[in-house]
């Protein structure tokens, strides 16, 4: 599986929310945002159906460690 990466423009203030949410539940802010990217595309299949594609949004996914 490849892992893309995206950057995003954020304002600085939101950022800091963002980090002291993902601090809090002990994730770093790349693991927070995938989490709740998982939790928005299970709540969209949950009312609209299975998107296709061969990743669950229940599966971590991370890269591996080398």
């Amino acid at each position: 599986m490849a892992v893309k990466s995206v950057s995003i423009r954020i304002e600085e203030e939101m950022l800091e929310k963002i980090g002291f949410v993902a601090d809090y539940e002990g994730r770093s802010v790349n693991s927070h945002i995938l989490v709740l990217i998982r939790e928005n595309i299970r709540a969209f299949e949950t009312e609209h159906g299975r998107i296709e594609g061969d990743i669950r949004p229940d599966v971590n996914v991370k890269p591996s460690r080398k």
